[in-house]
């Protein structure tokens, strides 16, 4: 039985703002999920499992039951919690299947792979599995996919998504696979990394997909924590991983940081129209408002660092013809337009 979010339970906790919820294949899921990415390494911080569960179940209680990017031990402590729920089913697992090396994927080595998540998770299926292919030249992305679809007509996988795909190979699999058989793509996008803009929007559109996003908070500096502080060091102090990655492409792909600081104090400004909304609410609500963009995944620290609470305040608002002129008026300034051709497309990053 697919997960459903119970729009009636969330309803209560979401302080008088109702949640957004979108369809995805079989499913229907709240806009906003939970990112696991960040417990995959201790580089994030680290607490013990108990509060990583803790952290789960508050964020199910608010209404966030679509946890994304099990990496490491995460589909393992994913799987024992959600398996210990009453109702299990309620709370969906987005995982991956990341192929990185030349591989020929017989149905045999496909099946291992979906396998390995299910028993990891604790399931007999897969919710949404995320496929990611490194090497474009490899059309063997073609046969898996393949082999995927056969499994999700098997009732193996749920739903098939994709993960870090280009515009172009995108259009190339939803045309080969045909209708329904892929419903997203998980890329990043945000206000400073606008790429899904240019092609990506279309494929959206003629294939009917909705896109996973991440970075959406750039590693945490879309938030008020950064508004008037000095440029930090990218080579010292407390920073994580994500926080290196996009403030490289804060300062050297996008702009400076006076430029970013301008754009903080542009969000400040339409938050605070807003009944007072957090510079975090306002990136996130600007990338939701976006048609073909399902959800936005949000990193969470659990047990550490988590902001459950103040992501409900995404909803019950929109940003306005003002809003939108008064930010497209900084981005104007930047290279935000260029990253496309000085990056590539969605995902050359990781290729």
């Amino acid at each position: 039985m697919p997960a459903i979010f119970s729009s009636n339970e969330t309803r209560n906790v979401v302080h008088g703002h109702s949640p957004e919820s979108f369809r995805l294949g079989p499913f229907t899921v709240p806009r906003i999920w939970t990112g696991l990415w960040q417990l995959s390494s201790n580089a994030w911080g680290s607490a013990s499992v108990p509060k990583v569960r803790q952290g789960m179940a508050r964020h199910v209680e608010l209404g966030y039951t679509a946890f994304a990017d099990h990496y490491g031990s995460a589909e393992i402590i994913f799987g024992q919690f959600r398996s210990s729920l009453a109702q299990p089913d309620r709370v969906i697992g987005a995982t991956k299947w990341c192929v990185f090396r030349k591989t020929i994927p017989t149905r045999a080595k496909v099946m291992e792979a979906i396998q390995e998540r299910m028993d990891r998770m604790k399931s007999n299926r897969v919710d949404l599995l995320q496929f990611h292919w490194q090497d474009y030249s490899d059309k063997n992305y073609l046969v898996a996919l393949q082999h995927l679809a056969d499994l999700k007509s098997e009732g193996v996988i749920s739903a098939i998504g994709l993960c870090n795909f280009d515009a172009i190979r995108t259009d190339e699999i939803c045309t080969q696979l045909g209708p329904g058989v892929i419903v997203s793509n998980q890329v990043q996008f945000s206000i400073i990394d606008t790429r899904p803009l240019h092609g990506m929007s279309d494929v959206c559109e003629k294939h009917n997909l909705k896109l996973l996003t991440y970075g959406t908070l750039c590693g945490g500096f879309l938030a008020d924590k950064w508004l008037g502080t000095p440029e930090p060091d990218l080579y010292q102090g407390n920073l994580t991983p994500s926080q290196r990655k996009y403030l490289d492409m804060i300062v050297k792909a996008w702009g400076t940081w006076t430029l970013f600081q301008q754009l903080l104090s542009v969000l400040r400004v339409i938050g605070d129209r807003h009944g007072g909304r957090s510079i975090a609410n306002v990136a996130t609500r600007w990338v939701l408002d976006h048609h073909f963009v399902g959800a936005v995944i949000i990193g969470a620290r659990l047990g550490l660092s988590e902001h459950p609470d103040d992501n409900q305040r995404v909803f019950g608002f929109r940003l306005t013809p003002e809003d939108n002129a008064a930010i497209e008026s900084v981005l104007e300034h930047s290279n935000g337009r260029m990253i496309i051709t000085s990056i590539g497309d969605c995902g050359a990053e990781y290729r």
